[in-house]
């Protein structure tokens, strides 16, 4: 556990120091897979269906924001509809502005769900999708992932029902009903569609609640109803669905959702701590739980230079008054002392001091004893 935590730890300190490099890559492999995931899906326009075209528009979404990648995957779709029929085209399009007007413009800052619900579906974790976004964002991410659903299984029928789209000897309107049929009565798509809605908004009810584990208490919450959604619909609507591969991705799901609750949240819930405060007004109960850490020691390295330090001699400067400056004072440079000093001077010594012998009058006051 303490070098998960080591690991976790330099794992926030590195994204800390790079966020501004690593964040533009992120985005471009997320919208290079989500471009390549359309292609590989439709790819009915081989003017679109191009590498280097999924590589241009990756790079683009790279600098700029995230809406930018959605409405683009847009374009894509609604390009290789168009090359199927005008007609699937104008669906999609239509369907497209009915997701903006009415869900897409509420959920702005959670529409990042729209374009991870088809790659969830083409990775074969479904269930991901919702248990993470109960756990990341918020209750508005529902609308998105919902919108996802539909446009992922839309996609699935245009590519099941291409041949049939682009006769040119149907009729427009044999077109229009077969794509309305198709997606109206697709009770898979909408027993998925509740799946994926009622899994966001108990995971994210049960994320934001005060008592222990409630992390991990709602991932497993969010796989057990997935799952059961899932069935009663497939008991319900006699909906066909590969029971074990859909246990075993949700199995899979849960488990990517537990490595989520390690490394962004971590509690120590060992460590826990209820504190209570009071004011003029209202009394305040806080539950404190920290943050799972472990101390990492960092090395630092000294060099130390074998070559000894030379002493470098400072030069003394002496100030001189020039003859100009000071033009009374042409024998000696120096500053003469007033006669009057303060008590913190020392004067001056007399001038007969030198002249004194002072050891003959010292044998002359002895002669006299």
């Amino acid at each position: 556990m303490t070098a998960l935590l080591e690991i976790k730890q330099n794992i926030k300190r590195f994204y800390g120091q790079y966020e501004v490099y690593i964040l533009p890559v992120l985005k471009f492999v997320l919208a290079f897979a989500y471009f390549l995931w359309i292609n590989s899906n439709m790819g009915y326009m081989k003017q679109l269906d191009n590498i280097f075209v999924v590589l241009i528009l990756a790079l683009v979404c790279s600098i700029l924001p995230v809406s930018v990648m959605m409405f683009l995957g847009f374009a894509l779709m609604i390009g290789h509809c168009y090359a199927v029929g005008i007609e699937t085209a104008g669906f999609m399009l239509l369907l497209i502005l009915l997701m903006l007007i009415l869900f897409l413009r509420f959920s702005r800052s959670q529409n990042l769900a729209m374009i991870l619900t088809p790659l969830s579906f083409g990775f074969g974790v479904p269930a991901l999708m919702p248990i993470g976004a109960g756990l990341l964002g918020s209750a508005l991410s529902a609308l998105p992932a919902g919108c996802g659903v539909v446009i992922y299984y839309f996609i699935r029928f245009v590519h099941a029902q291409s041949a049939a789209l682009s006769d040119p000897a149907a009729e427009i309107t044999e077109k229009l009903k077969l794509i309305s049929d198709g997606l109206v009565h697709n009770w898979a798509m909408w027993i998925t569609v509740i799946a994926f809605v009622v899994v966001i908004l108990f995971v994210n009810l049960l994320r934001t609640r005060a008592f222990d584990y409630a992390w991990r208490i709602a991932v497993i919450a969010g796989g057990v109803i997935y799952i059961l959604v899932i069935l009663a619909g497939d008991f319900c609507l006699s909906i066909t669905v590969a029971m074990v591969p859909m246990i075993l991705s949700t199995v899979i799901s849960v488990l990517a959702g537990f490595v989520l609750e390690f490394f962004v949240f971590g509690g120590d819930y060992s460590r826990t701590e209820r504190l209570e405060y009071e004011d003029d007004e209202y009394y305040y109960y806080v539950k404190a739980v920290p943050k799972a850490s472990v101390a990492t020691s960092e090395r630092s390295i000294k060099k130390i230079n074998a070559e000894p330090v030379k002493e470098e001699k400072k030069e003394v400067k002496v100030v001189s008054f020039s003859d100009d400056v000071f033009p009374e004072k042409n024998e000696m440079h120096t500053v003469k002392m007033p006669d009057m000093v303060s008590e913190n001077t020392v004067s001056e010594k007399p001038q007969g001091l030198d002249k004194i012998d002072f050891e003959k009058q010292l044998e002359e006051s002895l002669k006299d004893l």
